[in-house]
């Protein structure tokens, strides 16, 4: 038996802005996680999760399909196609080109990046499943890929379900740890995927935007995470604030966009600047600027929310966020908002247990969350990411 987990993750600033190729972000891997064990079978393979019900997912070769093959397809029974499937599709191309011979297995998953009901924290469950599952066919098939190359194969993967997704929640899941991340160019990545071999397509140009790089984790200031209750569809935040032509939203500038919308270039702009210092004041004994920072980011992502009239900020996560401010902390959505969880940074010297009632007497619930940490000599202090 192969076992393989992945940490779930939290944006700390940049969603949105992040989904463009080279526009930098801040995540963080948390130690709750996703477990995926392998266990080589014969003529099926099945996928086992409570995400699919009592049954598994079955999955075969396509019948007269050389196995051995560059030409692999899936065909799925029962569920639609997801991320685990497409994992395992675009692992065995790569199986395939590889000259490995082909195997069954069977994958069960287990995941604790939900409540017992099911529904999800907004921890990056499926991109934790994603690269567990990808981590779990790399060893039971011997292909031998660097952490890298597992984050590209798990960002081609996804981006075959979501073209939209950025990957700063698969790098989080990969990495551990904090990190500053900027996504490459998917649109290139799936149109090389079309017509190159998953070789090639690893060593693309579409990656070139692509890096990441791992911060220190602040000593000043403690990161808390409330869940509001009310799990949220990225993808179709994502694809309601983005403008469809290309053109601007219109808005005011980008200074004190609290109270009136913000176009959408305005607000990439605005978050890149945010970011940046953002990463810089993270570095500083103290935690520098790094509130006032995170209360900025949150008045972008109000000013976003107004000019695409989606709500961003929920009335739970606004409550949630100014509880927070209430007690001499920051707080703001993390990821696409909408519901799902808020965060927190707070100086050591914020009332948090006082913080915590104010939460708990209004129904949001505390995750108990520490930092994943990251996986030694995986990443470098500078823009890239060296394989481990």
């Amino acid at each position: 038996m192969i076992e393989t987990r992945a940490p779930g993750k939290l944006f700390i600033a940049g969603e949105y802005a992040v989904v463009e190729p080279g526009e930098p972000a801040v995540l963080v891997a948390v130690d709750r996680y996703l477990t995926v064990r392998l266990v080589p079978s014969d003529d099926v393979g099945k996928v086992h999760s409570s995400e699919y019900g009592k049954a598994p997912v079955l999955w075969t070769r396509a019948e007269g399909e050389d196995a051995d093959s560059g030409a692999v397809s899936i065909v799925i029974e029962h569920q639609p196609y997801d991320y685990v499937l497409s994992a395992i599709t675009v692992m065995e191309r790569l199986r395939a080109e590889r000259g490995l011979p082909a195997r069954y297995f069977d994958l069960h998953i287990s995941s604790e990046l939900d409540d017992s009901s099911g529904r999800k924290f907004g921890l990056g469950s499926s991109a934790a499943v994603t690269v567990a599952v990808i981590a779990a066919l790399d060893a039971f098939y011997g292909t031998g890929l660097g952490r890298t190359d597992r984050y590209r194969m798990a960002l081609l993967a996804t981006i075959e379900v979501a073209p939209n997704a950025s990957g700063g929640d698969l790098a989080a899941s990969t990495f551990g740890g904090w990190i500053r991340y900027t996504a490459p160019d998917r649109a290139r990545l799936r149109a090389d995927l079309a017509r190159l071999s998953v070789t090639d397509t690893l060593d693309s140009p579409g990656w070139e935007p692509f890096s990441v790089r791992a911060l220190p984790e602040p000593p000043a200031l403690r990161l808390l995470v409330g869940w509001t209750g009310s799990p949220a569809s990225t993808e179709r935040l994502v694809g309601g604030v983005r403008p469809r032509s290309g053109g601007r939203r219109a808005g005011a500038g980008a200074e004190e966009p609290s109270a009136q919308g913000i176009a959408y270039a305005d607000f990439v702009a605005a978050s890149r600047e945010s970011v940046d210092s953002l990463v810089e004041s993270l570095a500083a004994p103290d935690g520098g600027r790094t509130p006032e920072l995170v209360r900025r980011h949150r008045r972008l992502l109000q000013g976003l929310g107004i000019s695409s009239g989606i709500a961003i900020e929920t009335d739970e996560l606004r409550l949630l966020c100014n509880t927070a401010e209430e007690h001499g902390a920051a707080g703001k959505p993390s990821g696409a908002g909408g519901g799902d969880c808020g965060i927190v940074l707070a100086p050591v010297t914020a009332p948090q247990a006082e913080l915590l009632a104010a939460w708990e007497a209004t129904g949001i619930r505390r995750l108990d969350l520490a930092v994943h940490p990251a996986v030694p000599a995986a990443l470098a202090p500078q823009e890239a990411a060296a394989d481990a």
